[in-house]
């Protein structure tokens, strides 16, 4: 059985880490319906092609990895070892031979040791950057993830007004932000305190460390 697991909002200052993995017995179907790294997909087709992907595989999983859970773990833990312990926990439950990971270090063999030794049963990891490029296993899971992510975003954005695609560099998300920041003087609580655009918006006031 071969598994590929890849991220969707590793970046952005509002909402959540997601984390899917796909498990199947041969990638095969997946490249007959012509799976890709979801950054390559409109939203519309990565939202047609999620079920299709569902029914292809043997199983799939998510690990949602909110912001409240960044801002409670980060300061003792860094991104890549959060990411190590989400990859690892749903190789842990789907348990297959061989699995293609999406590497989230820039030393990609040692992301890959890193996920395998949490690992209690025998798989052959195969830890590549950009391998939702070259890999359907892992492009099927890089849309898993960001279709998910997305769902949170806009379920976000109907309780909060329009807050955009969460990323820094969207200035629909920075103008939500720092608008929410003046109104309430702390950040949201779906907010990652510990990115720089949120830290620049409490550095005036250094008071401003409670969440609303």
């Amino acid at each position: 059985m071969l598994a590929g697991v890849d991220e969707a909002g590793r970046g952005p200052v509002l909402g959540p880490l997601v984390v899917a993995a796909v498990l199947i017995e041969s990638d095969k179907p997946l490249r007959k319906l012509g799976v890709k790294d979801s950054k390559q997909l409109s939203p519309k087709r990565r939202e047609e092609m999620a079920p299709q992907i569902r029914e292809l595989c043997r199983a799939t999983a998510l690990r949602v990895v909110h912001a409240e859970e960044l801002n409670a773990r980060m300061p003792g833990e860094n991104l890549n070892e959060i990411e190590v312990d989400a990859f690892a926990e749903l190789l842990r439950h789907l348990a297959p031979h061989t699995a293609v990971l999406d590497a989230c270090d820039v030393n990609a063999e040692r992301f890959g040791q890193r996920v395998g030794a949490r690992l209690a049963a025998p798989c052959v990891i195969r830890s590549e950057h950009e391998a939702d490029a070259r890999h359907p296993v892992v492009a099927a899971a890089s849309i898993l993830a960001k279709v998910e992510r997305d769902r949170i975003v806009a379920e976000l954005a109907a309780q909060h007004g329009a807050l955009g695609s969460g990323y820094s560099h969207d200035v629909a998300t920075t103008t939500w932000l720092k608008d929410y920041v003046a109104r309430h003087n702390a950040l949201p609580a779906f907010a990652r305190r510990e990115w720089e655009t949120a830290r620049r918006l409490l550095k005036k006031d250094r008071t401003l460390l409670e969440f609303g």
